[in-house]
């Protein structure tokens, strides 16, 4: 069957756009089609983009949804082993704390030091305390410098007693020298150190909280 377009043409020029009815057959399935066809499409940009948009933001709220629910389902699984390395880290502190003396037994423990020294047959040429502590965040250190003469044999067991010490002494800034009689002349310092009571750590947050305030004037 051979179209006849001349003929189609013609029929598409002479319609009547106010009376469809009256199209002839060609027209009105060529009408139709682009009905159906603009219909989706006008349905695709009025409504259904709007809602591929949501679906599109909705994805990507699952996916921020998911992740947070993953870290916080880790968060809860590491919680009791969190609790139980807090408490292991504060029985360590506590433990470190008690071989810290109190300011009470402070000179005991510089007793203990200079007797260290003496049982080892060591001769003390200075045995100074610092004026001051150093203030620390919970205890404080008492620099005191040292200055023996003895033998390297017993300043070498004069450190080991002094390391075996029930409290913490730590013997810094090391300097030995020999003399013509054989023996050594051995300058440090020995840093021992207190725990803060109560009272002085109350004491201390207060001061710290007022120099702040002070700051901010």
């Amino acid at each position: 069957m051979e179209l006849d377009f001349a003929k189609y043409a013609e029929e598409f020029r002479t319609l009547n756009l106010k009376d469809p009815g009256t199209w002839p057959l060609v027209p009105k399935i060529a009408a139709l089609l682009l009905i159906l066809i603009a219909i989706p499409a006008a349905g695709y940009f009025a409504d259904w983009q709007g809602q591929m948009d949501e679906l599109d933001a909705g994805r990507v709220q699952e996916v921020k949804l998911k992740d947070e629910y993953l870290n916080k389902k880790k968060q809860a699984i590491n919680l009791d082993l969190h609790k139980q390395q807090l408490r292991e880290i504060d029985t360590q502190f506590g433990a470190l704390l008690k071989q810290l003396p109190n300011k009470s037994q402070m000179d005991a423990l510089l007793v203990d030091i200079n007797q260290a020294g003496l049982g080892r047959g060591l001769q003390f040429e200075l045995f100074k305390p610092a004026a001051g502590e150093i203030a620390g965040e919970s205890f404080n250190e008492l620099p005191i410098q040292l200055k023996v003469t003895g033998t390297y044999h017993d300043m070498g067991a004069f450190a080991s007693d002094v390391g075996q010490l029930s409290r913490i002494v730590i013997l810094k800034d090391v300097a030995m020298e020999a003399q013509k009689d054989g023996n050594l002349v051995m300058d440090s310092v020995a840093r021992t150190f207190r725990y803060l009571d109560e009272e002085e750590v109350a004491a201390r947050r207060r001061s710290q909280q007022a120099a702040k305030k002070a700051a901010k004037k």
